[in-house]
């Protein structure tokens, strides 16, 4: 008897100290790594959802980009607004400012600016407008009307989103996405998908960019 009270005090201690483990774990990987909800992402969604009501806009997916993750990771969110779940993740690039063009200099801490010129993205939300003809990637685009003052100068700086062949379809992180000249870009197989679901849409779909 006091062989198989020892055994189950045994075994007790050692589900105890596996759970301690495992909250300590996900205490020190956080929300993205161990599979918690990002709560960041669900808020600005909610906030986004009650936007495209009051404004007849798209209510069944919008684009989040959070701009507080290193470039390296997905970080650009198709967001199911009906569902409340992410529909697809990838990485965008951002603005690469007086950084050389195509490079990763500032992945993990952009600049932005709503100023002609600056080379650098503005944060803010969008209405994906117009599908046209582009010089990057699979040669589609869609005009981006700012709808915020840090944005506001959008259409006036060509800020598109396109497609870009130096994007890659997976994360590369430690290394960044390339940035460019300020346009919100993801890889081409990435941005095919998009596309499909954008030009099905008889509503314009908004697109928050934000940190």
């Amino acid at each position: 008897m006091k062989n198989i009270i020892k055994n189950i005090l045994i075994m007790t201690s050692c589900i105890v100290v596996c759970f301690g483990i495992c909250a300590l774990m996900a205490f020190i990987l956080g929300p993205s790594k161990s599979g918690k909800k990002n709560y960041k992402l669900e808020s600005i969604s909610k906030l986004g959802k009650e936007y495209c009501e009051a404004n007849n806009m798209n209510t069944d997916f919008c684009i989040l980009i959070d701009m507080s993750i290193h470039s390296g990771k997905n970080r650009f969110f198709i967001y199911d607004l009906n569902s409340n779940l992410i529909i697809k993740q990838c990485l965008v690039s951002h603005g690469c400012g007086e950084n050389t063009w195509s490079m990763d200099d500032s992945k993990t801490s952009p600049s932005f600016s709503n100023i002609q010129d600056s080379h650098l993205s503005s944060l803010g939300k969008y209405k994906i407008g117009e599908r046209g003809h582009s010089s990057f990637g699979v040669h589609v685009k869609y005009l981006l009307h700012g709808l915020d003052k840090t944005n506001s100068n959008a259409c006036k700086r060509d800020i598109v989103f396109h497609s870009w062949s130096a994007i890659s379809n997976q994360e590369v992180y430690p290394g960044g996405t390339p940035e460019g000249w300020g346009c919100p870009s993801i890889s081409n197989d990435n941005f095919n998908y998009v596309d499909k679901l954008l030009k099905n849409q008889t509503k314009p779909t908004l697109m928050w960019i934000y940190k």
